[in-house]
């Protein structure tokens, strides 16, 4: 049964939204209106690693928020303890009932059979998705950074929001993993003067979001059952450009290699439109601009350290700029941290309060984190589930001192390893040994692929690879292979907790200080 969301249009369809997007605007001032005391608002799908900072968010501002979840974790635990949100463990059309909400707020993971929006709608209670959510939170800020791109989001929004803090100018921000620094994943900066957010292309979400600074970290093709070509997503992104207001700075890589395509796609679309805007480029100094210019922000002098922890020398509009230094290893990180240099520069930090925070960044949790050791052996987790994060990460890993680099990864949603099948077993099938669990899929109900295919096609090739039913199995094994001073690199969203399992860690917001 398909759901008809009780959504106001704020436009006709002959505004540019409804141009770029095939969809008439939503009444973003309206829904924001619901973010202040006195409203209440419902969250299907709380537990959500955005849902739950958005609720947290809301209630920070005034708003009551109850949710609900099936599957609850530490999150859902924070907001029950910290903030007083009563969440349910099961989606229960009573529960509307019972709260009798101004909004409802769903995730994607959340499909339009759920009892609690049925019964909204029944209602007549507006009931939106989380993208159009966030874009009116942000509408209520008189700044707003938007960080877009397939790979990178987090760590980038993380690094920016620490180098703003540093340099006094106080954010709100909005991320897509936790940070020990926020023992959650946002913070509230006072008053509603500047906002730092993910926008995720996810199912072209980020259509919903506009900033006066955005940029675009890469614009690698993924999410498959939303972007079947790469075309596909290099449309999604000029469209998302091509929302941005005249005069807003979009900042974008000089590495990309579909960036000429991408900017005749924005032309395409929207005459004229690239020349209203500032247009920045950050990239390795030897990376020129489509223009054949060096990136307006650069890196150059790479070098990494006994630990595998890289610095490098930053230049800024052909300028130099500074010297830095990061405590987290890999060029991708490199490339994140100029991009944070970036953002926070353009928004007014300055390069003593950006130094200093690139040195008290240790990841946001799930990017490269260092969770402690099992057997003497360090464990890192990750949340790389596309072919190109798997290679920048199983790169940096091997900067690092190891006896041995053992590397497990378990793949994400059944599309992806089917569309992306041939790039995975290529970027995989080069290393010692590969232990694979099975797909984790929380939004796709066709299961008709299965790692074990991933596996056995890198053996027919001459690799070397292992399958494991469940991520049990896996760490049964595990714990008879690590040795001291082993490397054990865990990839993948849920066998993240297999890399908690052996060290003991309980709290993802304490930080673990041994290395």
């Amino acid at each position: 049964m398909k759901v008809l969301e009780n959504i106001p249009e704020a436009d006709s369809k002959e505004n540019k939204f409804y141009q770029l997007t095939g969809q008439n605007m939503p009444d973003y001032e309206n829904y924001a209106s619901f973010i202040s005391e006195g409203k209440k608002i419902f969250f299907v799908g709380i537990g959500g690693i955005s849902m739950c900072g958005l609720a947290e968010m809301s209630s920070r501002l005034g708003a009551e928020c109850w949710g609900s979840d099936q599957n609850p974790n530490q999150r859902t635990a924070y907001l029950v303890h910290e903030l007083g949100i009563k969440i349910w463990d099961k989606h229960r059309a009573e529960s509307i009932d019972e709260v009798q909400p101004d909004l409802v707020v769903f995730s994607r993971a959340v499909f339009d059979d759920n009892p609690e929006r049925l019964r909204a709608a029944e209602l007549g209670i507006p009931c939106i998705e989380r993208a159009i959510f966030l874009g009116s939170l942000l509408r209520l800020y008189d700044r707003v950074i938007n960080i877009s791109g397939t790979n990178g989001k987090s760590t980038v929004a993380a690094m920016s929001a620490l180098m703003l803090i540093e340099a006094g100018l106080d954010p709100s921000v909005h991320l897509g993993a936790e940070l020990i620094n926020f023992k959650t994943t946002v913070r509230e900066g006072h008053g509603k003067k500047l906002i730092l957010s993910e926008a995720c292309e996810f199912r072209r979400g980020f259509f919903h979001y506009s900033g006066d600074i955005n940029i675009i970290l890469n614009m690698v093709h993924d999410h498959i059952d939303s972007y079947h070509t790469p075309d596909d997503m290099i449309d999604a992104f000029a469209r998302f450009a091509a929302l941005q207001a005249p005069g807003s700075t979009l900042i974008l890589p000089s590495y990309e290699a579909r960036l000429d395509s991408f900017l005749r796609k924005v032309e395409e679309l929207l005459p004229g439109h690239l020349a209203s805007l500032n247009i920045l480029y950050f990239g390795r100094e030897d990376q020129l601009t489509p223009d054949g210019r060096k990136p307006d922000y650069s890196y150059s002098d790479l070098k990494y350290d006994a630990a595998g922890n890289p610095s490098f020398h930053v230049r800024c509009a052909g300028k130099d700029w500074a010297s830095m230094a990061l405590r987290i290893p890999g060029e991708f990180n490199v490339q994140n941290a100029l991009a944070a240099i970036a953002v926070s520069h353009l928004a007014g930090a300055d390069r003593d309060s950006v130094a200093a925070a690139l040195l008290r960044f240790k990841g946001a949790e799930g990017r490269f984190t260092r969770t402690g050791y099992y057997n003497g052996a360090q464990v890192i987790i990750d949340y790389a589930h596309h072919p190109s994060a798997i290679e920048v990460t199983i790169d940096a890993a091997k900067h690092l001192p190891a006896r041995r680099l053992w590397i497990c990864f378990q793949p994400l949603t059944h599309s992806r390893v089917r569309g992306f099948f041939d790039a995975f077993v290529e970027v995989l099938r080069h290393e010692d040994l590969i232990m694979m669990s099975e797909i984790y899929d929380d939004r796709e109900r066709d299961s008709s692929i299965s790692s074990r295919d991933i596996v056995e096609r890198i053996n027919e090739l001459g690799g070397n690879a292992e399958y494991y039913p469940s991520n049990e199995e896996l760490e049964a094994k595990l714990r008879t292979l690590l040795e001291p001073g082993d490397v054990l690199l865990i990839m993948g969203v849920d066998l993240r907790n297999v890399g908690d399992n052996l060290t003991g860690r309980h709290d993802h917001m304490k930080e673990v200080k041994d290395f």
